[in-house]
């Protein structure tokens, strides 16, 4: 495969989100009242291979996915118009070749595949294989630059694996993302992952570190948890939070828009306001053994909202339910989601991709 040019490579992702994301967008506002994924989580994996003390989302006595029901969920996925499948875990790399199967089934059935990863289990093979396959986006985890105490994934475990990545990126024209938690005990290591993302190109996706909002029992770092934020620690997140805006006004590539690091701030302290989270109606979970959730919080909950093929999502019981857990949660995905689920946002957006010649490098601002 040859390798592409800077604005080659841009334009050939711009053009596979325009596929992926704005037609199945425009085809859910055409069918409102269906449930119509934009964006599915596949969790391959409940496993994990490190215990980073902030994260309740593994449980390594769960069995994963199997071969069968991965690919009738990307079958069920494209029936409803989804085009946007997120691999997720745990540690989806436990299982490197069925994790090459999926990503192949998902791009022949004209997927955008992202596959988040603590990178860990990665090797220079599977970065070509799954590079060749299509992958869309590989997400990186990484906390710190070196392992600190509850923080298991930093840059010098991963950063031969990361330059190898940087390197075969124009040759297979996938994207690569620094996905970072913002903890009390690595907030000098944003700083320093922030700007080895922007040298080499990449972008950043950061999150402030939220306690499980419902009951997780497999979960052992509740008590005495040295990642969780405290209100002495306000005055330095705050910091870097001013400091993350200042640098995304200067085109640095960033997922978070500078509203959504605005809002961290109060969310932090306990303020909240409402948003539209889409979750339920054009974002979904699968679990391992393929029912269904709204989203990543709720994955342990026990209200039964259907299985693939036979989906339960109920508009009122989840608008109910997010009076109370939208206080409780400012995801990424689902904020950016809630954003641009709005015509007006979505017509800005096309506008400012035109005005940079569809290279697809004009980063959103909402």
């Amino acid at each position: 495969m040859p390798e592409l040019e800077t604005r080659s490579y841009h334009a050939n992702n711009f053009v596979r989100a325009f596929r992926r994301w704005l037609v199945p967008y425009m085809q859910s506002r055409v069918m409102a009242d269906q449930f119509r994924p934009l964006l599915s989580y596949l969790f391959t994996e409940w496993k994990c291979n490190v215990d980073c003390h902030y994260c309740w989302a593994f449980n390594n006595k769960v069995k994963g996915m199997t071969e069968e029901t991965a690919v009738q969920s990307i079958d069920w996925l494209k029936s409803v118009g989804c085009r946007v499948i997120a691999i997720m875990g745990g540690e989806p790399l436990l299982r490197r070749d069925f994790i090459l199967k999926v990503v192949d089934y998902g791009t022949k059935n004209g997927f955008f595949v992202y596959l988040p990863t603590n990178g860990i289990l990665m090797n220079e093979d599977f970065i070509d294989r799954v590079g060749d396959l299509g992958v869309a986006a590989i997400n990186l985890a990484v906390d710190s630059l070196e392992e600190k105490p509850g923080l298991a994934k930093n840059f010098k475990r991963i950063e031969k694996q990361f330059k190898y990545l940087v390197k075969q990126q124009r040759q297979y024209g996938y994207m690569i993302v620094f996905n970072t938690n913002i903890c009390r005990n690595n907030i000098d290591d944003v700083y320093v992952l922030t700007e080895i993302a922007h040298d080499n190109g990449i972008s950043t996706d950061v999150h402030i570190n939220e306690p499980p909002y419902i009951e997780q029992p497999h979960f052992q770092h509740l008590e005495n948890n040295v990642t969780y934020i405290l209100q002495e620690d306000w005055p330095r997140v705050d910091a870097i939070l001013d400091w993350l805006i200042e640098k995304n006004s200067q085109g640095y590539i960033m997922v978070n828009s500078k509203d959504h690091l605005r809002k961290m701030k109060d969310f932090m302290r306990g303020k909240t306001y409402p948003w539209n989270c889409r979750a339920g109606h054009n974002s979904c979970v699968i679990r391992t053994d393929g029912t269904l959730s709204p989203c990543f919080p709720m994955y342990s909950a026990h209200t039964d909202w259907g299985k693939i093929w036979e989906p339960n999502f109920d508009k009122r019981q989840l608008d109910e339910m997010k009076k109370v857990c939208n206080s409780h949660c400012l995801s990424t995905c689902q904020y950016v989601l809630g954003y641009y689920y709005n015509n007006s946002n979505v017509m800005r957006w096309i506008m400012k991709q035109g005005l940079h010649g569809w290279t697809g490098r004009a980063t959103t601002d909402a």
